[in-house]
């Protein structure tokens, strides 16, 4: 089955991971300025294709760099203040970025596989169906996370193996979804 047959339309939500998918990941480190916050190439491009065709584009981003102290969530809402200014100023769309600050050990509901980020969605957006969703990650929590849910997952990068959950689809760049899907 290939994308253009699942018929997405305004309907349909798109929930993307952020760092390894929006951004340069910091190697065994966090974005915690908006200076360290890098888009990888092609995705403000990318987002605005995505936002003409999803109803509603969410970020979903586990943060545990303010559950360790290496930065605060004000450090992080500058952060993000930044990305979604330079997504709206290509003209993208972006209803909600949604966070989790809490340390992977402590298995917090609203930390990513688990689902608390996706039902805080919901509960604001009433009419967001996740049968109606795709996640977009770059870590098989991020597969996880959509599966438990019922969504279309997509994995953006190169990796042939994964141990838990294998993703719906591959692409190498968040551009090369964003084109697959659009064409």
């Amino acid at each position: 089955m290939t994308l253009k047959e699942f018929l997405i339309d305004a309907s349909w939500s798109l929930f993307l991971d952020r760092d390894g998918v929006i951004n340069k990941r910091i190697i065994d480190g966090y974005v915690t300025r908006p200076d360290e916050f890098v888009f990888l190439p092609g995705v403000p491009r990318a987002v605005q294709i995505l936002s003409g065709l999803f109803g509603r584009v969410f970020i979903v981003t586990n943060q545990q760099g303010i559950g360790k102290a290496l930065m605060t969530e004000n450090d992080l809402q500058s952060v993000h203040d930044k990305m979604i200014r330079k997504l709206e100023n290509q003209g993208a769309q972006i209803k909600a970025v949604y966070f989790s600050p809490y340390l992977e050990q402590d298995k917090h509901i609203t930390r990513k596989p688990n689902s608390g980020m996706a039902l805080k969605a919901k509960e604001e957006f009433p009419e967001l169906d996740f049968m109606k969703s795709v996640m977009v990650g770059d870590t098989e929590n991020d597969i996880e996370f959509g599966k438990r849910l019922g969504m279309i997952t997509v994995f953006i990068g190169h990796k042939e193996q994964f141990d838990n959950f294998e993703p719906d689809f591959i692409f190498e760049s968040l551009l090369a979804f964003a084109t697959n899907i659009k064409a």
